[in-house]
């Protein structure tokens, strides 16, 4: 199974793990509480998947009983995953109309918008080092 095949549960839990460092499942439980309320043993239900999945790595907590659960793949690949599909799915593929839904409902502050030029500047100067054509922009 790949990581945007994940339901949105195994995803949360992912990323309270990402988030931090290890965690038990009760911190793990205690991190979703606002927005994901769940009982102790779906948390753990939902990690022991995770881990069969190879997801999640667990070991033993250095006291009491607990295990102590940690991300076993970073969230960059699964990121780019569902924002891939997303834009498929969604924008018939098109990044530029993701970002423009995205500035509709919260426009960025002046560091985003900062950051967004340092971005495109970034992505202009990789592509010219490379010899690519920028794309015809004649479709929006």
């Amino acid at each position: 199974m790949n990581e945007h095949e994940l339901p949105k549960a195994e995803l949360d839990v992912m990323r309270c793990l990402w988030e931090g460092q290890s965690r038990t499942a009760r911190e793990i439980r205690e991190g979703l509480l606002a927005e994901r309320p769940m009982s102790h043993s779906s948390v753990c239900t939902l990690l022991r998947r995770l881990e069969a999945k190879g997801f999640v790595a667990r070991e033993k907590a250095s006291s009491g009983k607990a295990f102590v659960y940690r991300a076993a793949v970073r969230p960059t690949n699964t990121r780019r995953r569902l924002v891939r599909d997303l834009v498929n799915r969604v924008f018939s593929g098109s990044g530029v109309d993701l970002v423009a839904a995205l500035f509709e409902g919260r426009p960025p502050s002046e560091r985003q918008l900062n950051e967004l030029q340092q971005l495109l500047d970034d992505l202009r100067s990789r592509r010219q080092s490379r010899g690519t054509p920028a794309p015809s922009s004649a479709g929006r």
